[in-house]
């Protein structure tokens, strides 16, 4: 005869259950675990508003501000603490006995609390004034206890540290005659105020701090955006240009063979590999293209833009109100296609930013043809204050950066001397050296 054992599913727990096994593991966390951990208090942060109107010499002072609060906190307790009782001996020791908790919050915030709340019954005994369960000391120090502990945690300690206190209000206001005669009800009053205020100062410190945090990942994630949409631009714009390249290697390797009388099977393969790497270097490049393109992207009919049509280029931005002039300086040569349009899109670039920013300012575009590349130079006066700046997107100064890096040059961009803007940009472009004869040795003589 074979046995079976079944097996009782797991009961399932009601929610109120749940939270009160899970209130009761906040209270163990807040209050009873590591109750004599060292803590000490950190100091304060001298970057905020109300700490630069100090000078810096005493800037680095202000650190220490919370440790004097409490210093100063303590005192006030002691010298309440100590009028309650009749005998100076006596008064003396319950100052003591509330003013060192308040102290002890300095490095040991939980253990103070609960120092607060032992010496409470003492107090309410040894008073002679009739207060009950709370001497007057204890209103004090413990109530400023509590608000150093809840600075120094978590609104979830600031609570449990007010039940229980309300709890030992009832029990020992009881035990001593009545809670109802007592100042139990007051107290707790009193604190769960102070308490309250402080909490909400605590949470508004969190939003605010959790409201920067999120501006901070914002803005980044936007710059990455921006520099994501820039470079896929850029790739945009130089395909045409690419493809021009790869189509003209296609087209030649496919004539070059009848060019020449009686090709050797050995040339006409090469031109046939040649194509082939050609065409599909054209198809693959037009595929990556498809990765990167918007899908409301449409392809531009005409060219890409070169050096060529700034004089164009100029024509428009003085009609749309901008006082520009145009020097160029040096041998003018064909420089390579990708530098052409890059140098292109960073003046047009820049002459926007103009308008934009500095409306109503004259400015002035530079091209040098130098020995080593391609030198760019475009500044702006100061607005003339007629019309307001209109905010761009933020995406100018970036796209001129990276098509600078794109073809290992340097840019700089900053405000110059009369309060204008200027942008300068050097693109290496090789030099081609032609062939030269050598001249032949002279003979030995």
């Amino acid at each position: 005869m074979t046995e079976t054992t079944t097996t009782m599913p797991p009961r399932e727990r009601s929610p109120e259950f749940s939270l009160v096994q899970s209130a009761l593991r906040g209270l163990r966390a807040d209050l009873f675990r590591d109750v004599r951990a060292y803590r000490p208090l950190p100091r304060a942060a001298t970057d905020g508003p109300l700490a630069q109107l100090f000078p810096e010499r005493i800037r680095k002072e202000l650190e220490v501000g919370p440790h004097v609060v409490v210093i100063a906190l303590a005192l006030i307790t002691l010298a309440v603490g100590a009028t309650s009782l009749g005998d100076e001996f006596l008064s003396l020791v319950a100052g003591l006995l509330v003013a060192v908790p308040v102290a002890l919050t300095l490095v040991r915030p939980v253990l103070a609390w609960w120092l607060s709340l032992a010496v409470a019954p003492f107090l309410a005994v040894a008073n002679n004034s009739g207060l009950y369960p709370w001497a007057a000391g204890s209103i004090v120090g413990h109530t400023v206890v509590m608000v150093i502990v809840t600075a120094r945690t978590r609104p979830r300690t600031a609570g449990w540290m007010w039940v229980l206190s309300g709890v030992y209000g009832l029990l020992v206001g009881e035990v001593l005659g009545g809670w109802y005669d007592g100042d139990a009800l007051p107290m707790a009053l009193f604190s769960g105020i102070a308490l309250a205020l402080v909490t909400l100062g605590q949470v508004n410190r969190a939003t605010r701090r959790q409201v920067v945090e999120e501006r901070t990942v914002t803005a980044v994630e936007r710059d990455k955006r921006t520099l994501l949409e820039e470079r896929t631009t850029i790739a945009r714009e130089l395909h045409d240009v690419v493809a021009h390249h790869m189509s003209v290697v296609a087209i030649q390797a496919e004539a070059a063979p009848y060019r020449v009388e009686n090709p050797p099977p050995e040339l006409e393969q090469a031109f046939v590999t040649i194509r082939e790497n050609a065409v599909a270097a054209l198809t693959e490049l037009r595929r990556v293209l498809g990765v990167v393109r918007a899908e409301d992207y449409e392809a531009p009919d005409a060219p890409q833009p070169t050096l060529a049509d700034l004089g164009k280029l100029l024509e428009n931005v003085r009609e749309a109100g901008l006082t520009v002039t145009k020097a160029v300086t040096g041998a003018v040569r064909e420089l390579p296609p990708g530098v052409e349009l890059s140098a292109y899109r960073i003046v047009q670039e820049a002459l926007s930013n103009t308008l934009r920013h500095a409306p109503g300012a004259d400015a002035a575009v530079e091209v040098s043809y130098v020995l080593g590349g391609l030198g760019l130079r475009v500044v702006n006066g100061p607005a003339t204050g007629l019309l307001k700046p209109s905010p761009g997107a933020g995406h100018g100064i970036t796209g001129m950066r990276e098509r600078v890096t794109m073809l290992s040059g340097e840019m700089t961009a900053g405000a110059s001397a009369d309060g204008g803007y200027e942008v300068a940009v050097f693109i290496p472009v090789a030099v081609e050296h032609p062939a030269t004869e050598h001249p032949a040795p002279e003979a030995d003589a």
